[in-house]
């Protein structure tokens, strides 16, 4: 029972590109707000345009460093594992790397040291909060940032691995080589390393926050709910249903044991974030009917989940 069509209309992509942009620049804030003000680090490709950004004392920007970075790892990506990469995935790169420049250059200066008067365990968790939230309303469009995506997608087709762990250990590696490099802060002072050490430590922590923030939006997102619909107007409801919102739906047989009438019940699995649509067509063909909805752990088949399990050959 998944949606019926599954081109997407100019209207869809347009809503999908949106999110996208709103998505990578709430991760862009993230970093200009509460982590590069206060010489945070962070893992993946943006994380070690950071440090290159301190050791140069900002001659080289974060976004130049993340731009050609990203440019050169979909060369090789795209040589090695096939042109796999869609077109969300490269306007999410260059739609970044513009955000990660704007945003550092823009910005007040009196606004951003407004925040980094806090601790930095506050920027690094609110830095780490706004840059998952945004990374994860950018993946359930569609949208991938690549970076150590496809680094992680190169090494598990030479060495079988987890992709999750792969990226995990090449993020640790990142924040760690931040000890190898110096660290000049925006006024241009050394930091010494005691301080640095410090920053490592912080580094993981926005890691971990940051992956977190990922995984409740994601999951957030894609939860889904079975709504039962009681309704004299089966007929017109589920045309509706089917037609007018696009979504799957199953009429199932039923009989009343009080009045003992054979009748028929609606049965829609779609996700939570459209559930109001469906309410509010059925109270438009119906305000009498009776509904029962609940949330459903999973959800897979054709315009949802796949079935991910390995089968025994």
């Amino acid at each position: 029972m998944g949606r019926l069509n599954d081109k997407p209309s100019l209207a869809v992509l347009v809503k999908e590109y949106f999110l996208i942009t709103v998505g990578l620049t709430l991760y862009a804030l993230g970093w200009a707000m509460f982590l590069t003000p206060n010489g945070m680090i962070g893992g993946g490709v943006t994380g070690f345009a950071a440090i290159l950004q301190y050791a140069t004392n900002g001659l080289i920007p974060i976004s130049i460093t993340y731009f050609v970075l990203n440019i050169i790892l979909l060369i090789v990506g795209t040589k090695i594992l096939g042109t796999g990469f869609g077109a969300k995935t490269i306007y999410a790169i260059f739609m970044t790397s513009i955000m990660l420049g704007v945003t550092q250059e823009f910005i007040p200066v009196d606004f951003v040291d407004e925040f980094s008067q806090d601790s930095k365990i506050v920027c690094t968790v609110l830095g780490g909060i706004m840059a998952g939230v945004g990374i994860g309303l950018s993946m359930s469009q569609g949208g991938s940032t690549g970076g150590t995506d496809i680094i992680a997608l190169v090494w598990c087709k030479f060495k079988p691995a987890s992709p999750g762990r792969v990226i995990l250990i090449i993020d640790i590696m990142i924040i760690l080589s931040s000890l190898l490099l110096p660290s000049y802060d925006r006024n241009g002072v050394l930091l010494p390393y005691p301080e640095k050490v410090a920053i490592v430590v912080y580094g993981l922590m926005q890691v971990t926050v940051c992956g977190y923030a990922i995984d409740l939006y994601i999951s957030g997102s894609k939860q889904s709910v079975q709504a039962f619909i009681f309704t004299k107007k089966v007929n017109e409801m589920a045309d509706a249903i089917a037609f007018d919102m696009k979504r799957g739906v199953t009429v199932l047989p039923a009989k009343g044991w009080y009045s003992k009438e054979d009748k028929q019940v609606i049965m829609v699995v779609t996700r939570k974030v459209d559930l109001n649509l469906l309410l509010r067509y059925v109270k438009s063909i119906d305000p009498d009917a009776f509904l029962s909805v609940s949330s459903v752990m999973g959800v897979y088949g054709q315009g949802f989940d796949a079935i991910k399990v390995k089968t025994k050959k």
